[in-house]
C-alpha cells in the first residue's frame, strides 16, 4: 500500500520529510496549482534525499492544473465576510475567463473546496457581483466550483504542458489529472506524456464532478489508478450523499480490478493538533477495509502544524486495517 505526503512549506525541511518516510511514506505529490516543477525542484531534492536516508527511493506524483476552475493570483489573502457582495473579474478577484462568460444570476459558487459559498447577484462588463454566503479567508489558487454546471474548460493548461515536457527528467513517476469527464481526457494526457518519453509514467484519474462519477466506468481502463478526490466532489453534491459515492466509486474499481486512491481531510484536524479524531481514524481504517491502494494526506503535511505525526497515524491506521 503507498501512502503520499503533500509537499509545502510545513513538510519541506530535511528533518520533517526524513521522519515522515520513516513513519512509512512511500511517496509524496506536488500540486502544480501553486508552482512549477521548476520552480519546487529544490523540494523534490529535499524529498529523494530524505528517502535515502531511511534507505528508500521514493514515488512522485504531479498533480496538474487540468480542466479544473481556480482563483487567480492576488496579493496577500481576502476576508470574504458573510452576507457582503464582493466583485470577481476586473478590479476584483481575478477568476477565469469562462466563468465570467457563462456565469448567470443565481449560480453558487464555492470556493476552497466550498469552505466559503457565494451567490452571483448581477453579470456583465467582465465582472460578477457576488453575495457571500458563507464567509472566510480565500487566498489565492484556489478552487472554484460550480455545482450543476459544467463548464468546457480545456483538458491541459499550457502550464500543464510545460511541465509535462520535463517530468521525466524530474523523475516523476504519476501524474494525477483533476476532473476527469470522460476517455478523451486520459487520452489527452497520455498522448502528451508519450510524446515527451513518458511512457511509463501512470495516470491517476482524479474523480471529482458528477461526470467522472456517472462516466467512470467508460473510462476506468485508460487510468492505472483511479482517485476519490472528496474535496471538490463533495462540493458536486450534498454532502451527506459523499460516504455512499465514495462506497460506489470503490466498488466499480474492484470489480474491475483497478487499483483506487482516498483523498482529502484524511486527517484534517491534525493540521492543528498534534493526535487525530476518533472519527479521522476511523474513516481511514473504512477506506482500507474498501480497498484502498493509496492513502494521501494534502493540507495536513503541506501547511499544517504536525506533518510526521500526521504520516504517522495515516499509516499505523491504515495497517491496523490490513491485519
Amino acid at each position: 500500500m503507498d501512502f503520499y505526503g503533500t509537499l509545502g512549506p510545513a513538510c519541506c525541511l530535511y528533518p520533517v520529510l526524513s521522519r515522515m518516510y520513516e513513519a512509512g511514506m512511500t511517496g509524496v505529490r506536488l500540486n502544480l496549482s501553486h508552482g512549477t516543477l521548476k520552480e519546487r525542484a529544490n523540494w523534490l531534492y529535499m524529498a529523494a534525499s530524505a528517502a535515502r536516508s531511511q534507505g528508500k527511493k521514493t514515488k512522485l506524483l504531479i498533480d496538474l492544473q487540468g480542466p479544473e476552475l481556480r482563483v487567480g493570483n492576488f496579493s496577500g489573502e481576502k476576508k470574504l465576510k458573510t452576507d457582503r457582495n464582493v466583485i470577481f473579474g476586473l478590479r476584483g478577484i481575478p477568476v477565469p475567463e469562462i466563468l465570467l462568460v457563462e456565469g448567470k444570476k443565481g449560480m453558487r459558487l464555492l470556493l476552497d473546496d466550498g469552505k466559503i459559498e457565494g451567490e452571483i447577484l448581477e453579470c456583465g462588463k467582465g465582472q460578477l457581483l457576488v453575495k457571500i454566503l458563507r464567509g472566510g479567508i480565500l487566498k489565492p489558487r484556489k478552487s472554484i466550483a460550480v455545482p450543476g454546471k459544467n463548464m468546457d474548460t480545456p483538458t491541459l493548461t499550457v502550464q500543464d504542458m510545460e511541465n509535462l515536457k520535463i517530468a521525466r527528467q524530474y523523475g516523476v513517476t504519476g501524474v494525477m489529472l483533476p476532473f476527469v469527464r470522460s476517455g478523451e481526457d486520459l487520452r489527452c494526457l497520455r498522448q502528451v506524456l508519450e510524446k515527451n518519453h513518458g511512457e511509463d509514467i501512470k495516470i491517476f484519474a482524479k474523480i471529482e464532478n458528477m461526470q467522472g462519477v456517472e462516466g467512470l466506468e467508460s473510462f476506468i481502463s485508460l487510468a492505472d489508478e483511479i482517485v476519490i478526490a472528496r474535496g471538490d466532489l463533495g462540493n458536486a453534491m450534498a454532502l451527506w450523499e459523499l460516504p455512499a459515492v465514495q462506497k460506489q466509486i470503490g466498488e466499480k474499481c474492484r470489480r474491475a480490478g483497478k487499483p483506487f486512491m482516498v483523498v482529502t481531510q484524511m486527517l484534517d484536524s491534525m493540521e492543528h493538533r498534534p493526535v487525530p479524531t476518533r472519527a479521522e481514524v476511523s474513516d481511514i481504517y473504512n477506506a482500507v477495509l474498501d480497498g484502498a491502494s493509496s492513502l494521501m494526506l494534502t493540507g495536513e503535511t503541506a501547511m499544517g502544524e504536525f506533518p510526521a505525526e500526521a504520516m504517522f497515524y495515516l499509516v499505523k491506521t491504515a495497517e491496523s486495517g490490513k491485519n
